[in-house]
């Protein structure tokens, strides 16, 4: 395989999973060895450095991750606080109580409780950094397991989900606000 479909493979890889990944899955996706790998990625962020390019390539211990240059932050930043601090819109604020009181909740349960789809709902949580996936059920398929996170707990100014109220006190006062309005 040449050079430059390596070096595209590599780079969609890092930029399609959003956090570290081992050299050994870069090497397993690419059919290589690990030496041949190292050198195809240490190549490309050289090239990343030379140009100078506003996304990099950072190594943590034997796993890569595509980030943003650090001398960036601050532009990225504003514009991620911008974007995030807009209120929630009623489908996620139901997904996020789902998530919130069924965790670890898969999103099959969470559209069946809803009774519509919730995939953009979840982006949403996700981005904002909400919920997280928890791993995967042991089931066919192995669907994603959701639950809340910190950033959640700071949402909500709560500090652990057990003073979240009573799930039935909860649903009857969302019922109550339905029939009132």
């Amino acid at each position: 395989m040449e050079d430059r479909k390596k070096a595209s493979i590599i780079e969609s890889i890092l930029f399609a999973m959003g956090e570290p990944v081992s050299i050994n899955e870069i090497a397993q996706s690419l059919g290589e060895s690990l030496a041949d790998t190292k050198k195809d990625i240490d190549s490309l962020m050289e090239c990343y450095e030379k140009e100078h390019k506003g996304i990099m390539i950072k190594q943590i211990n034997t796993k890569y991750q595509m980030c943003t240059r650090p001398e960036n932050y601050e532009f990225v930043s504003s514009l991620l606080y911008d974007r995030n601090k807009g209120a929630l819109s009623q489908a996620a604020l139901e997904t996020l109580a789902i998530i919130a009181y069924k965790q670890p909740v898969t999103r099959v349960e969470i559209e069946t409780l809803r009774g519509v789809k919730s995939s953009s709902s979840i982006q949403t949580l996700i981005d904002r950094n909400l919920i997280k996936d928890k791993g995967r059920m042991d089931v066919p398929g192995k669907p994603i397991l959701y639950e809340t996170t910190i950033e959640f707990l700071k949402y909500a100014d709560i500090r652990s989900i057990n003073e979240l109220p009573d799930y039935e006190e909860f649903i009857d006062g969302i019922q109550e606000n339905v029939l009132e309005n």
